[in-house]
C-alpha cells in the first residue's frame, strides 16, 4: 500500500507539505500556490492519498480542507523520509526517555494506560488513559516529552479516580472499550485494575 504513494511529482510535494506541517490543514487553493503545481493534478493526488489514508479531509466556511493523519500506520517512516522527523525520537532515546519514565514521576497519577498507536494491534481512538490528580503543567509536560519520544501528536484523556472507579465498575463504554482491546498498563500504583478484577469475580 505504500508504494501506491509515490509516482508523481504532485504527489510528492503535497507529502512534503503535509508532514512538514502535522496539525495544520489547507484548503485545495492554498496548496495549488504552495507547491506550485495544476489544480486538477493537486485534487487527483489528493483523491488517491484520501483512499490510502495518509491523509484526511474535513469542512469548514464551504472549505474543504486536508491535513496529515498522524494516526497513519506508516506516519513516522513517511516523517522520517520526507522532513527527518525521526532526529527528535531518536534524541529522546538518547536521553532513555520512555513511556513509564515520562509518567512514573507525575504526582498524583494513580493509573496509566497505553493504548491507541502506542501498542501495536490496538484500534482504540485514545492513546493514553490517565487516572488520578496531576497539576496541569506537569501533565502537559510529561504528555510533550511522550509525543516527542512517538514523533506524533496524541490522543489522551485523564479522569479522577472517582470517576475512573466508578465508569469502571458499571462497565462505561468509553473504558471498556479501551480494556478489553490491545492495551498496556503503565502504571497502576494502587493496584486499582487488579483490585477491580478481584471485585468482579467474587
Amino acid at each position: 500500500m505504500i508504494d501506491a504513494l509515490f509516482g508523481s511529482k504532485t504527489r510528492v510535494k503535497l507529502l512534503h507539505l503535509f508532514l512538514s506541517n502535522p496539525g495544520k490543514s489547507f484548503y485545495v487553493r492554498e496548496i495549488t500556490r504552495l507547491i506550485d503545481e495544476q489544480i486538477n493534478s493537486v485534487r487527483r493526488e489528493l483523491a488517491n492519498m484520501l483512499e490510502v489514508g495518509v491523509i484526511t479531509s474535513d469542512s469548514s466556511d464551504n472549505k474543504l480542507y486536508y491535513e496529515v493523519n498522524q494516526r497513519y500506520e506508516h506516519y513516522i517512516a513517511l516523517k522520517a523520509i520526507f522532513t527527518g522527523g525521526s532526529d527528535q525520537v531518536l534524541a529522546a532515546k538518547k536521553e532513555n526517555m520512555s513511556l513509564e519514565g515520562s509518567l512514573g514521576g507525575l504526582q498524583g497519577l494513580s493509573l496509566a494506560i497505553a493504548a491507541g498507536v502506542l501498542v501495536k494491534g490496538s484500534v482504540s481512538s485514545i492513546d493514553l488513559l490517565l487516572v488520578g490528580n496531576v497539576p496541569s503543567v506537569r501533565l502537559k509536560k510529561a504528555i510533550k516529552e511522550i509525543e516527542a519520544l512517538e514523533g506524533r501528536e496524541l490522543n489522551y484523556a485523564i479522569l479522577g479516580y472517582d470517576e475512573f472507579y466508578y465508569r469502571l465498575s458499571i462497565r462505561d463504554r468509553f473504558i471498556t472499550g479501551i480494556l478489553s482491546g490491545k492495551h498496556s498498563v503503565l502504571v497502576d500504583s494502587e493496584n486499582t485494575l487488579k483490585a477491580a478484577d478481584k471485585e468482579e469475580k467474587r
